[in-house]
Parts: structure tokens; C-alpha cells; sequence
């Protein structure tokens, strides 16, 4: 639970600050990890959602925000866009570093290695280790096609 500890705390901090980027976004956060925190409790987990959980749904908000902000872009919407860009910028203070090219080569391979995996329909089970293991740290995408490449040559 520390991860939503640190998310409280920053709140906090925005707020004293009067950074109303970062002050909304962390509000989004916590509202989008009280939504998760529900859903898990009608499906027999009271404790809601954990740290793990919380860096997959991280992951997710940045990508939105990428997305849209490439979208803002090309519709010309300067503005919008730095919104998005300074969204992103505070989802990103929660998340570990992204893995290197090189790193994510030794995470693939030691996934596929762990798994037993010799075959594409192995696939599911290497990136399901990925996903659990190197949550947040990771592009999936990336991940998937090394995965693919990896598996059938």
C-alpha cells in the first residue's frame, strides 16, 4: 500500500503548492484506483487493488494521455497537447524507470527461459510473467514483438 501512500502524500504537496496540473491529475489517479478498489471488492478481494494493479493502471493512464496528445497534435492543439505532456509527466513520478532496449533483450529472454516457452502459443505465459513482473517498467508492444521474434526464430 505504500504506492497509494505516496500518492496521498503528493496530493498534499500539490495542494500546499497550489499546482493545479499536478493537483488534478493526482486526483484522476485516486479516483481511477477508487474505481478499481470497488470492482475487486464485488469480486471476493476486499482489500482492493495492490501495487501491482495500481502500476498496470498507471501504465494505462499514460498511454491514454500519449495518445490523445498525439492526436491533439495533429489537429493542431498546441495547448491541449502540453496538458497531456504535464499530465503524463505526473503519473510518471509513481512509475519505476522504464527498462533499456538491452534490458528488456534480458528480461525476454529470462522470461522465455522461466516459462519453458519453445512455441508462439507460449507467448501468453511469457508475457503474462512480463506483465507481473515488470510492471510499469515495460512497453508491452516492444515486449510482444521480441517475444514473437524470440519464439519463432
Amino acid at each position: 500500500m505504500a504506492l497509494r501512500d505516496d500518492i496521498m502524500v503528493a496530493t498534499k504537496d500539490a495542494m500546499r503548492a497550489k499546482d493545479s496540473i499536478a493537483l488534478s491529475t493526482l486526483r484522476l489517479i485516486s479516483a481511477a484506483i477508487k474505481d478499481r478498489d470497488i470492482a475487486a471488492r464485488s469480486g471476493d478481494r476486499g482489500a482492493g487493488i495492490d501495487d501491482s494493479e495500481i502500476m498496470s493502471l498507471l501504465s494505462k493512464m499514460v498511454k491514454q494521455r500519449e495518445e490523445s496528445a498525439k492526436i491533439y497534435d495533429e489537429n493542431s492543439r498546441p495547448e491541449l497537447a502540453d496538458q497531456e505532456r504535464a499530465e503524463i509527466e505526473v503519473v510518471r513520478r509513481f512509475m519505476p524507470k522504464e527498462l533499456s532496449d538491452e534490458q528488456l533483450k534480458e528480461a525476454v529472454s529470462k522470461a522465455v527461459e522461466e516459462a519453458d516457452a519453445t512455441c508462439l502459443k507460449d507467448m501468453g505465459k511469457v508475457m503474462g510473467a512480463l506483465k507481473s513482473n515488470y510492471a510499469g517498467q515495460i512497453d508491452m508492444g516492444k515486449a510482444g514483438a521480441l517475444v514473437k521474434s524470440h519464439l519463432s526464430g
